[in-house]
């Protein structure tokens, strides 16, 4: 494979808690990125900016300060349109994060939308917040909830086809790349079979959009949604988008502050999209920041970013499997995952060897990683999870394989 000159020494300039030592004086070696990502410096000064600056409510006045900040907020709309290949903004909502966006789906279009012996089909290496909020819309409505299994790390897709034949399926919901495994969804294969059949689709982009070039336009999906703080920005923001047709027919998630036009004693009418699902003062700040940050991929390139991670993960996954006593998850083809790699030793649990990473500055994941349909199917509790971002180097790499080698020889293996 072809080695990516990303200027990694630059980019790792620009993240300051790139430069904190832990643990005794040693060096941060970050690789917990599908949890969270590490923000560079232009996030954060563009959130302190709006405190600073011009921090006022946004849509509601007239004064500078409140024209500055709804300028900037919006302004995050046309970034992620253009970022993302969306034709109108209005199909842009902001919203807390993936878990939120799933549930506004659920409640506004799913309670509408799905009846008794209705089918939703998903897979089995699905986060929880794309588990339970259909677990929930199917108690209500007796619809039914069928999975689509993962053999080898890859979706067993023979399957979506049969429940697609039996018929009455009404949503098609799978995350974009497993948390867990790395796994790379077959995104344009299951949105053609899902349509063919009329069903609706949802993709939980959360681990794919901060990794690689993303065209909303060509999935042709009817609902994409991800996170803000697992592509560099801050906590407690995402998007949701929607198809206008199918916006169109979905009721307000939440009532009160902008999502009015007009409010009177009996009845109210609502505001025009996209602000018909964004009641209440918005988390402005972090809606700028993530406006930062798409920024600050956008110049990075996003085409960049995938082949200094696949490069990355080809080098972990060759020096990782010479460790003594080791079992790696998920697909061999490299072209068919991300940055993710997951991992057990023989008798040893997951917490104990995060513990000892740590005790080197090293941070990965144990535990079930909000997939426990997946761990059970793995027949495990949990795994080790190490993650890569831009700002991941080999050297890092190394290190945590040294760990590793630790590891085996402190339980023996």
């Amino acid at each position: 494979m072809q080695r990516v000159h990303l200027s990694l020494e630059h980019v790792r300039d620009d993240f300051p808690i790139l430069g904190r030592l832990v643990r005794d004086g040693k060096p941060l070696v970050y690789l917990d990125n599908a949890s969270t990502t590490q923000k560079p410096t232009r996030v954060i000064e563009k959130i302190s900016d709006y405190y600073r600056g011009y921090n006022a409510n946004i849509h509601r006045a007239v004064y500078s300060l409140a024209e500055e900040a709804t300028e900037a907020y919006e302004e995050t709309r046309d970034k992620i349109a253009k970022f993302l290949r969306i034709r109108s903004r209005e199909e842009i909502i902001f919203v807390r994060g993936t878990t939120e966006a799933i549930n506004l789906v659920a409640h506004s279009w799913g309670r509408s939308h799905i009846s008794r012996n209705d089918v939703i089909v998903i897979t089995e290496y699905e986060h929880h917040s794309n588990i339970v909020p259909w677990q929930i819309l199917a108690k209500e409505t007796g619809a039914i909830l069928k999975y689509v299994s993962v053999e080898d790390g890859e979706l067993v897709l023979d399957e979506l086809k049969e429940h697609l034949d039996a018929g009455r399926v009404k949503l098609v919901s799978f995350s974009m790349m497993s948390n867990v495994l790395g796994t790379i969804s077959d995104v344009k294969r299951m949105v053609s079979m899902a349509k063919a059949a009329g069903a609706h689709v949802l993709i939980d982009g959360a681990q794919a959009v901060p990794h690689m070039p993303v065209d909303i336009g060509r999935l042709g999906c009817d609902f994409f949604c991800f996170s803000g703080h697992k592509m560099m920005g801050p906590t407690g923001v995402g998007v949701l988008w929607v198809a206008r047709d199918t916006l169109d027919t979905m009721e307000p998630f939440h009532g009160g502050g902008d999502m009015i036009r007009e409010v009177h004693k009996n009845e109210s009418t609502w505001n025009d999209l996209p602000y018909k699902f964004e009641a209440g003062t918005p988390n402005v700040a972090d809606v700028i920041g993530l406006g930062a940050a798409i920024d600050y991929l956008s110049d990075v390139g996003m085409e960049n970013a995938r082949r200094h991670e696949m490069d990355l993960t080809e080098y972990a996954l060759k020096q990782i499997a010479d460790v003594r006593g080791i079992k790696l998850y998920g697909t061999p083809d490299l072209h068919k995952r991300g940055g993710v790699i997951s991992f057990n030793f023989h008798d040893v649990h997951p917490h104990d060897v995060a513990q000892i990473l740590d005790d080197d500055g090293i941070a990965i994941r144990s535990g079930h990683h909000c997939a426990q349909v997946l761990m059970e199917k793995l027949d495990v509790a949990a795994t080790s999870r190490a993650s890569f971002y831009i700002y991941n180097t080999r050297e890092e790499v190394d290190s945590m394989v040294r760990s590793l080698e630790k590891v085996a020889r402190v339980f023996k293996l």
